[in-house]
Order: C-alpha cells, then structure tokens, then sequence
C-alpha cells in the first residue's frame, strides 16, 4: 500500500522560547545541551506532522555552534522535513537567537536528524512520501539522499 504524499510545509514546526537563567551557565551563555534539547523537540514534532505517528530519534548529524547564546535572547527553532526514507525521516532544524532589545537576530546553528516512525508496538512502520513544494526543497531532499546514505554506507562499516 503506497501512502498519499504529504507536502515539506505540512512539517514545519516553529518552537519559541526565552532564554532564562535556569539556562544558561554563569558565565552567561545558554547550555549547549538546552539547545540540543530544542533542536530535538522541534524536530520530533516536525516529523511527528509528517508521518502522523509518534517517532523516536535515531542520529544527530554534526551540529555546530556558530555563535553563542545569552541569557535573554529570545531562541527560534525552525524545523521541517528535509528527505523521507521507507520508516525514517531527516529534518532539518534552524536555530536563530534574537535580542528583542537590540533588534537583532543571528544564525547560531543548522542541524539534521534522523528520526524513525513507529506503530502502536513501537516497532517502524512506513511513512507518507515528502513532496517538495520549492526548487530549494527539492534540491535539500536531494541532498538528503546523498546524506542517508552516507549514513547507512557507516553504520554497516
């Protein structure tokens, strides 16, 4: 049985929050670890939209901080659908601080995961086909490919 498609914009998730005290370190930076967290969550959500199924996370690609986050930024995480295998899902995750007071919003992290759908026994099961709606979604889904199976090529080394 072959699942209707479902369009990269039907994923798109957007997580929002204030970065407070609780976390950041003393030295005024937020936790890598927080931000990792929010990366996670908004990405599972994503594509929890796609496949309408609950998912687990199964590989973090690298993810690199370009620039730090403060205690009082404001953090967005954008997050979609980037390439959909037969149970697997990769989303891309975008991570943008704002200083509201400033007016100014940076770039500090782009990241891809990998999360696999799962039935009511918790074991794969397959998901929709990704539709890209844009030349850049098709080209990131093409990309995606490549970035899966280098993925499996390592994971059987």
């Amino acid at each position: 049985m072959t699942l209707p498609g479902k369009p990269v914009s039907a994923s798109c998730t957007t997580v929002v929050q204030l970065m407070n005290p609780e976390h950041a370190n003393n030295h005024g930076n937020v936790h890598g670890g927080w931000i990792m967290k929010m990366i996670d969550e908004a990405g599972g959500l994503a594509c929890m939209r796609h496949a309408q199924r609950r998912v687990v996370t199964v590989a973090v690609d690298t993810l690199t901080f370009r620039q730090p986050i403060l205690l009082g930024n404001l953090v967005t995480v954008l997050a979609e659908v980037s390439y959909v295998g037969r149970t697997s899902m990769e989303v891309e995750v975008q991570v943008f601080a704002e200083d509201v007071i400033q007016g100014t919003k940076t770039h500090t992290n782009t990241a891809y995961l990998v999360y696999v759908a799962l039935d009511e026994n918790r074991r794969p099961i397959p998901v929709p086909p990704l539709i890209p709606e844009t030349d850049a979604q098709q080209a990131r889904m093409e990309a995606g490919r490549k970035r899966q199976e280098d993925r499996l090529k390592q994971s059987t080394t």
